[in-house]
């Protein structure tokens, strides 16, 4: 079974994906782990997308094609596969379909987690951090017992500069703008299925495993 994840930052992409590959026994392949695994392995685009990275350069589209296009074609990625954070455009989409249309494969499910954007905001911008050992907490859903003081190590707790208001609503605005057309473009292959992210985590785990089930290609 070959899926695709998308949704939002804040919508639980990475805690879903990790029950998803267990239960289907499948790899999960972000486009970061690709690239690490292409450097570190030496090879030509490994080598070339090392070149941009250094640089602080965005990784062209036709390395990162090639890149992927690597991952997909190893032995562990034969019995399928759990693909995060590509294609972002679509023209990476209709790459990915014709690398995929050359190995004999296609992309079965495309699941989308639906979360408010207020919701989104509120687990975004409630992440605080101790500045002494980095301890991780959130105001409303894993707050320390006294505000602003690590339950570790009584280390002061802040906001990272990114996780303000102003700047994760950028992030997501520019997130909808350029995701909202591959999800047409899913929708219209008839591969789009919608999940409700905003339940709790066990739920959201279960329906996402009915659909694909239920869905199977």
């Amino acid at each position: 079974m070959n899926i695709l994840f998308m949704g939002p930052p804040g919508a639980g992409k990475g805690t879903q994906a990790e029950r998803i590959v267990e239960t289907f026994e499948i790899p999960h392949i972000s486009t970061g782990d690709a690239f690490r695994l292409a450097m570190k392995q030496g090879t030509p685009l490994g080598q070339k997308a090392k070149e941009y990275v250094d640089q602080g350069l965005l990784v062209p589209d036709d390395v990162t094609n090639g890149i992927v296009r690597e991952r997909l074609q190893q032995s562990d990625c034969d019995n399928g596969f759990l693909l995060d954070g590509f294609p972002r455009t679509l023209a990476q989409a209709e790459a990915l379909d014709d690398m995929l249309s050359d190995m004999g494969k296609q992309i079965n499910h495309v699941v989308n987690l639906k979360v408010d954007r207020s919701l989104l905001l509120a687990r975004l911008t409630g992440r605080r951090i101790c500045k002494a050992c980095g301890a991780t907490y959130h105001v409303l859903f894993n707050p320390p017992k006294q505000e602003g003081v690590c339950d570790k190590c009584g280390g002061e707790l802040y906001q990272r500069s990114d996780d303000t208001e102003e700047k994760v609503g950028t992030r997501l605005d520019e997130y909808i703008s350029k995701t909202a057309p591959l999800l047409a473009y899913y929708e219209n292959k008839g591969l789009l299925r919608e999940v409700d992210g905003e339940k709790e985590i066990d739920t959201v785990t279960s329906e996402i495993v009915s659909c694909l089930k239920g869905q199977a290609e």
